[in-house]
């Protein structure tokens, strides 16, 4: 029988690292093909296309590099005769990635972001395997039309769910509210249920220029205010619990609001989504009152992804809090 085709888009990562003593640690090292040399059954299940995007640390990504992947993928999936599309990826900033990508593409075919914890140097290399179940989960037919997944350690994950949760462990990867979609168990992909948050935002052009701030306690609104005269054009607050921040925060929100920023109000726990329950001061009853915009149940790095692509796009302010609201509160919120 015909082999299906798949095309794997290397973009570097610790999968593709290796130790040097020279620079005291782990650096950029394989492309593309020095990784399909050490998972040899790839080939025994499908014909495989490679692109090298490049060799960035997870770090190193940029929106602007997102945008151009994204670009390349939907090139990728437009070919009738390509069944989906692997990236590898640094999985600092592999959950960001993989959501731009759910967000902007649309097509029914699988894409899937895998990475690997450790170096290739180091015992227990998880990058061979890693790759491997990432294959089969794009040719299982089961992938189709579930946006884009993350695989790592036999785990399956929607990118719109997915956050990294330790800085060394193989399950990093979790969906903290909802759990994992499928699991791969040896050669057989297993999906337990359907992506929970789907939605569907072209992005020609994105505007990067949209700033994140963690609220702790005692914070003031220096930064705030110092962003939107540097030139801000969106903010992205993590507040504490339901989405609350010091009263001290209050004014520096209050200035961005006024001055036409669209502000969206995410939750720095890791599980759970923001609402307005409490109606005291800096308390996120008080903070939709002053215009701000629910971010649900995402986390604030993946809030400043969606916004960078609503303000690229050119949407007023309501339309941006419908894009952000709707989906979780309803359009009447």
């Amino acid at each position: 029988m015909k082999k299906p085709k798949i095309t794997i888009i290397f973009t570097g990562g610790t999968i593709a690292m290796k130790a040097s003593r020279r620079k005291g640690g782990a650096v950029p090292a394989l492309k593309g093909k020095d990784l399909l040399r050490q998972v040899p059954g790839i080939a025994g299940i499908a014909a495989v296309t490679v692109h090298d995007f490049g060799q960035y640390p997870g770090p190193h990504m940029t929106p602007g590099l997102m945008l151009e992947l994204s670009q390349l993928v939907k090139k990728c999936l437009s070919q009738k005769d390509i069944t989906g599309v692997i990236i590898t990826h640094g999985t600092d900033t592999l959950e960001e990635t993989a959501f731009f990508l759910d967000l902007c593409l649309n097509s029914q075919k699988p894409v899937v972001a895998v990475g690997a914890m450790k170096d290739c140097t180091e015992l227990g290399w998880d990058g061979p395997s890693n790759l491997m179940g990432a294959v089969r989960t794009a040719l299982s037919p089961q992938s189709r039309g579930k946006g884009v997944l993350v695989f790592l350690n036999n785990t399956i994950n929607s990118a719109g769910e997915v956050t990294k949760t330790s800085t060394d462990s193989f399950e990093t990867f979790r969906s903290p509210d909802l759990g994992p979609l499928g699991w791969v168990d040896q050669d057989r992909v297993l999906f337990y249920r359907q992506p929970l948050y789907r939605e569907y935002h072209p992005a020609k052009k994105i505007e990067p220029r949209v700033d994140l701030f963690k609220m702790a306690v005692g914070m003031d609104d220096r930064l705030i205010r110092y962003s939107v005269d540097s030139g801000a054009l969106g903010l992205v607050i993590e507040g504490m619990g339901r989405g609350n921040v010091p009263p001290s925060v209050v004014p520096g929100i209050e200035y961005a609001v006024k001055k036409g920023l669209p502000v969206v109000l995410c939750t720095r726990c890791i599980g759970g989504r923001v609402l307005d329950t409490y109606a005291y001061q800096g308390g996120g009853a008080q903070l939709r009152k002053l215009g701000i915009i629910l971010g649900g149940h995402l986390p604030g790095q993946k809030a400043r992804i969606k916004l960078m692509i609503l303000l690229g796009q050119g949407l007023s302010i309501e339309q941006i809090k419908q894009a952000f609201e709707c989906l979780e509160y309803g359009c009447s919120k």
